[in-house]
């Protein structure tokens, strides 16, 4: 009985934190969309628009070997980037490296969320900022967010130096984005939805909630304001990556 409450039963469209949260609502929802702002998902979201398949894959240690196995490219760290080898993490980075067929995206938050997700059968969305009202109108074309086919919202959340989840303000947001468009589903919000999707009220100027948080000042600390800029612009993308046999291409 516990078990089947945790999914939000009779909602149609669902909200949760983290890779135990995807994995309680990948049990019981027909969908799920995956929320990593900074920078996973924007980064998809980047690398898909220009016509690049992404693999996500958890462990950044041993992305280059699965990548010679695929005959892919590795992204590595924003720190490794060298002239030679210009594809990260950074979604300011992939807006300008040569585009390559296939490119294996590793990260500990949103690829690994996602690359768990694939498991349970269902389809996985990448959204963000940019491309969440998109996501949700997919999403709802598709004939997701009834009671019988729900959608289940995964904010992917940071990490705290022990490893445990550190629930952050731009996953959050972009949560609350997807479900602003998903607000009108037959099913209806989870009050764990609906409680989601009152930040983005509250929040006021949401670019600027974002440059400000913990997330966002870390990135242009470490001199990467770019990725941040380009992670706020607000709908301003149509690609729609969906999660097939463990590759992100444009649904």
């Amino acid at each position: 009985m516990v078990a089947a409450i945790q999914g939000q039963p009779g909602a149609g469209a669902r909200f949760e934190w983290g890779l135990v949260g995807a994995t309680e609502l990948g049990r019981v929802c027909a969908a799920l969309v995956v929320v990593d702002v900074l920078s996973f998902t924007t980064s998809v979201d980047v690398a898909v628009g220009r016509g690049m398949r992404v693999h996500p894959f958890p462990w950044g240690a041993q992305a280059a070997e699965y990548a010679q196995r695929l005959g892919a490219v590795a992204a590595v760290g924003r720190a490794a980037v060298t002239r030679e080898h210009p594809w990260s993490l950074s979604p300011a980075a992939l807006s300008t490296a040569p585009v390559v067929d296939d490119l294996v995206l590793p990260s500990p938050n949103g690829s690994a969320i996602c690359a768990a997700a694939s498991t349970t059968g269902v389809p996985v969305v990448a959204a963000s900022l940019r491309n969440a009202p998109a996501v949700g109108g997919w999403l709802r074309r598709q004939g997701y967010g009834t009671s019988q086919a729900p959608v289940g919202v995964i904010a992917a959340g940071e990490r705290w130096p022990d490893g445990s989840l550190r629930p952050c303000v731009e996953d959050l947001l972009g949560a609350a984005a997807v479900l602003d468009a998903l607000s009108g589903v037959p099913g209806g919000l989870s009050v764990e939805a609906a409680m989601a999707l009152a930040t983005l009220a509250s929040a006021g100027d949401v670019p600027a909630a974002v440059r400000a948080c913990v997330s966002g000042r870390e990135l242009v600390e470490r001199g990467y304001a770019g990725d941040v800029e380009l992670a706020v612009q607000l709908g301003v993308s149509r690609v729609v990556p969906v999660l097939t046999n463990g590759v992100f291409s444009a649904g």
